[in-house]
């Protein structure tokens, strides 16, 4: 049979464009979306004309149904469901109680922090893990006086070791499942998966300080983070802040703000302060954009708070239960009919459908209500609102948006729902009451029933690329099986290990996969390797369950270069990092999983 496999020029021909394939995904020269829509169209040209005799699955339905796979949509369903708990910041509480006790137990704080990310990442997509956690280990970094370079690829490997740990912790794991006939159960790799992540943790833990970089982040170098503003924060009758008591003439509740005046009815309080703060008191604060947006993102009476001062009855909410709230700047021009008015004055609410949350002027520090501000050419508005009437404000000639800086804040207000939501996927998906693919999609149309995504939202979650890509491994993936080179690799690769013996086999398939996850990506590698190693198992008789976890584990090895995976992208910036700095810490990483997967196997499994 490997003769004859070895004479079909289609098979030679099919190795040939996925060779070209990967050198194009390794180049990046083009974009991943045309690399793999280019990849599919040749193949169903080249099968059109000549696809094998009595070939199966060559035509453009089969070369095409991965787009329909149950794998593919459940990975989709997924990000927008991950995409709800981002959006809504439903870790925002853990994350904010976390940030508490890091002053008082820093080391321990840290570890906790990845703890949570590792937990997370266990039963959630790792990307939009990655984007919560980012910003909490930048301000952790910042506030131990640390390196974030030392923080943000531990935090990515962490993410990506977790998610080898149950089947929708990575989106490899739901691909292999698919592609092998769904042999896999939600906790199958759980033993085998949490042995190789403590081994790897504990790798990153030790070596992280030495091989790692010392490079501060971005935040350290921009002198306009630190830009100050007047904010206003107005003490509802169930406000967090109500009945707090300053300690020192400063109120520890309110890190990283500073309180300048207290607006008691008619009296102004002036620092130090000496009385607890009281329902309906107006605090006159100093902050950093950052800091305010922390603060409507923490709990949802800041919010409410904020929005009574400036009379907003959040009527907009009519229209659309899940529109998309957003922050950003813009500055009063010169000659702009708002210059020598206040807030209220100029009606800005009524103008222009946000609210003015901080005023920021370089000229001088300012100690008065927000709204009794009069305003100057030059000033800086930090605007509240949602995004459709920030984006009508592009063409306002009294005020310059500054588009760059406007981005989505947490609709907290949502958060439970998206809890509720995501536990009930987890919980139905583990126990296998619903399919994985019907759990996640349910899921995802939950998120947008409930409001916490709109559909705009939901659909923006739906990365093109990943859908492209692993569109593009399907149809590689089904050529090579449907003219016979999986076959023929599986034969190559017995002939070639198997007499050193069944272990020696399945050693050499990881560092084959594991090298390629890190040229192109895991979910292509995995797609490819998962018929290949099937028919390994066929010819040797070792447990097709063993060559199964051999892809899964391997694939996920996408340590050593940035553009093996999506979450080592997204910490390449806020850690400063190059390319020599993944292959650095990240190599051997990938050898320490791979000796680790090699020992511990035959003690799990008969091979």
């Amino acid at each position: 049979m490997a003769a004859e496999l070895a004479i079909s020029w289609q098979m030679w021909a099919t190795m040939a464009i996925i060779a070209v394939a990967v050198f194009l995904y390794f180049r990046e020269q083009f974009s991943i979306e045309s690399i793999s829509v280019g990849i599919i169209v040749a193949f169903l040209i080249f099968f059109h004309f000549f696809a094998p005799q009595n070939s199966t699955g060559l035509d453009s339905k089969g070369l095409l149904s991965g787009f329909a796979a149950p794998a593919l949509i459940a990975i989709m369903a997924l990000l927008v469901i991950g995409q709800g708990m981002y959006h809504t910041g439903a870790l925002e509480g853990p994350i904010l109680r976390i940030n508490a006790a890091l002053e008082k137990h820093p080391r321990r704080t840290l570890g906790l922090v990845f703890l949570i990310a590792f937990a997370v990442s266990m039963f959630m997509n790792n990307t939009p893990v990655v984007v919560m956690f980012i910003p909490v280990l930048t301000a952790m970094a910042l506030r131990m006086r640390g390196n974030a370079s030392y923080l943000m690829m531990p935090l990515s490997f962490i993410c990506i070791l977790a998610g080898m740990t149950t089947l929708i912790g990575s989106s490899t794991n739901l691909l292999v499942n698919g592609e092998t006939g769904e042999m896999l159960s939600f906790f199958s790799q759980f033993k085998p998966g949490l042995v190789l992540a403590a081994v790897g943790a504990i790798y990153i833990v030790i070596f992280a300080p030495i091989l790692l970089p010392a490079r501060e982040s971005l935040e350290n170098e921009v002198s306009e983070a630190g830009r100050q503003y007047i904010a206003q924060i107005a003490i509802t009758h169930n406000h967090p802040l109500k009945g707090a008591t300053p300690i020192a003439g400063l109120f520890p509740d309110l890190k990283d703000v500073t309180v300048r005046m207290i607006q008691r009815g008619e009296t102004s309080l002036l620092p130090p302060f000496e009385n607890s703060i009281e329902t309906d008191d107006i605090l006159i604060v100093a902050a950093t954009r950052t800091s305010l947006s922390k603060l409507l993102s923490s709990d949802k009476q800041y919010l409410k708070g904020m929005l009574s001062i400036a009379g907003f009855h959040d009527e907009s909410r009519i229209e659309g239960a899940s529109e998309t709230i957003v922050i950003s700047e813009a500055v009063i021009a010169p000659g702009s009919r708002m210059v020598g008015r206040n807030i209220e004055q100029i009606g800005f609410r009524r103008q222009t459908g946000t609210l003015v949350l901080g005023i920021q002027r370089r000229t001088r520090m300012i100690r008065s209500r927000m709204l009794d501000i009069r305003l100057e050419a030059g000033d800086i508005l930090l605007l509240f609102g949602y995004e459709r009437h920030m984006a009508n404000m592009r063409n306002n000639r009294d005020l310059l948006l500054l588009d760059w800086s406007t981005h989505e804040l947490p609709d907290i207000r949502k958060s439970v729902a998206a809890r509720l939501i995501f536990a009930g996927v987890i919980l139905t998906a583990a126990t296998g009451l619903l399919p994985i693919e019907i759990a996640a999609l349910s899921g995802a149309i939950a998120m947008i029933a409930t409001g916490c995504l709109n559909i705009r939202q939901a659909v923006r979650a739906l990365d093109m690329k990943i859908f492209l890509l692993i569109g593009a491994a399907f149809t590689m993936s089904k050529a090579l099986q449907g003219t016979g080179g999986a076959e023929f690799l599986a034969q190559q690769t017995v002939d070639a290990f198997l007499p050193m013996g069944n272990m020696a086999l399945i050693a050499a398939m990881f560092l084959m996969i594991a090298v390629m996850t890190n040229i192109i990506s895991n979910s292509a590698t995995a797609l490819i390797f998962a018929p290949i190693a099937l028919s390994v198992a066929e010819q040797t008789g070792i447990d097709p369950m063993v060559m199964i976890l051999t892809v899964i584990f391997a694939a996920n090895c996408s340590f050593a270069t940035p553009i093996a995976y999506q979450t080592n992208l997204l910490v390449m910036g806020p850690g400063r990092y190059k390319f020599k700095d993944f292959m650095k810490f990240g190599i051997p990483l990938v050898l320490i999983i791979w000796l680790t997967f090699c020992l511990m196997m035959p003690l799990m499994y008969d091979i």
